[in-house]
């Protein structure tokens, strides 16, 4: 169901499976720009606003949304687990999104838009025609946080489901639950080749405290070498929000457009 909000700088809402998913869809000419958010972070984001307003000049189409438990939509964040949120960002696009789409993914959305791709080709849905993928994170769970869990966390994780981290970019503590890493597993995408079909250009800040510049690379490594553009920015940190930054992404997706036209 279908709630049509009475202001079109509102969102409106998508029932997924009973959590009310916040949306904002501008429609325009295609190749359209899809944006997955990363973890905790919603779609009025600096990177989300810049491509919104990059695409309305362009007049070309433009869709976001908040998963289950971040920003205007219901749910819980602790309930939230990557496949639920991907179910969720398919949901999204099938509703929305008409004909060829760019997916751009920051941080954990770049791992849900290179799930989305594998669902959807599954489905025979070829409209995806790009992939713009900043400070990328795929597997996150597995490759960069199972690795490093202390006693304290193993401890929290097995008594409790779950353990908290202070978070740079929050008031709020980042939590990770045991039901968001056991499902982490069973969405791995790093685990050998990642066919695509469609070019994908990565953006990776080389001063990344969160996401190292190595996992960037080995998913490079994962990716068909010919349809991959790499750009690794020297004094670039996880958020890649300054204007430099943006000036980069505007125009990576820019181009991506240009060549899915």
């Amino acid at each position: 169901m279908i709630a049509t909000p009475p202001s079109s700088l509102a969102p409106t809402f998508l029932d997924v499976d009973g959590s009310d998913i916040a949306v904002r869809h501008s429609a325009g000419s295609t190749p359209g720009i899809v944006w997955l958010g990363g973890y905790k972070s919603d779609m009025l984001g600096t990177k989300a606003e810049t491509l919104s307003d990059w695409a309305a000049r362009q007049g070309r189409a433009f869709l976001r949304h908040d998963y289950s438990g971040h920003g205007e939509s219901g749910g819980a964040f602790a309930d939230g687990t990557i496949s639920k949120w991907l179910a969720q960002s398919l949901a999204v696009f099938r509703h929305f999104a008409k004909g060829a789409q760019i997916l751009v993914g920051s941080s954990m959305g770049a791992w849900i838009a290179l799930r989305m791709v594998q669902e959807l080709r599954k489905a025979g849905d070829a409209n995806v025609v790009g992939l713009v993928l900043l400070a990328p994170a795929p597997d996150f769970t597995s490759d960069l946080i199972e690795p490093v869990l202390t006693k304290p966390q193993k401890r929290d994780l097995a008594e409790k489901g779950f353990f908290a981290e202070p978070s740079d970019y929050s008031p709020e503590p980042y939590v990770y639950t045991r039901a968001l890493i056991e499902d982490g597993r069973d969405n791995r995408v790093m685990t050998g080749p990642i066919d695509t079909h469609c070019p994908v250009h990565i953006l990776q800040g080389l001063a990344d405290a969160d996401v190292p510049s190595s996992h960037a690379l080995r998913l490079v490594s994962l990716l068909p070498a010919d349809d991959v553009t790499l750009s690794l920015i020297p004094d670039g940190d996880h958020r890649l929000s300054r204007p430099q930054d943006l000036d980069m992404l505007v125009r990576a997706v820019g181009d991506m457009a240009r060549r899915g036209q």
